[in-house]
């Protein structure tokens, strides 16, 4: 491999290792706030348990019944909102696993220029 060539090789292998690490960090973003849309949805789902029991218990007034029907709600948006993010994951393990694929074939690429 030339002199040139090869800067231009490590130049493009820096640039798929910065584009890999941009991109894991991105991963690790959205796995946090996925926990975090989790961890809310679990307590949102408490709260729907707590109103059942509350209305077997002691009959649905009708102010249970709209806070019921209110946590419910809340529960199916946080539950879309995590679909949503796990989707936004997957695409970007997608993303990561084409960079990996890029920085294995430069390896490769470089192991056969080697004498």
């Amino acid at each position: 491999m030339s002199g040139g060539s090869a800067k231009r090789h490590d130049a493009g292998l820096a640039a798929l290792v910065t584009q890999r690490l941009a991109l894991v960090a991105d991963m690790s973003a959205l796995t946090a706030e996925a926990q975090r849309l989790n961890q809310k949805l679990s307590g949102i789902e408490m709260e729907v348990l707590r109103l059942q029991l509350e209305i077997e218990r002691h009959g649905g007034s009708a102010e249970l019944v709209q806070d019921l029907h209110d946590a419910e709600e809340s529960a199916e948006a946080m539950r879309q909102a995590c679909i949503e993010s796990e989707d936004r994951i997957v695409a970007i393990e997608g993303k990561v696993a084409d960079v990996d694929r890029a920085l294995a074939e430069a390896a490769s690429d470089i192991r056969r220029d080697k004498p």
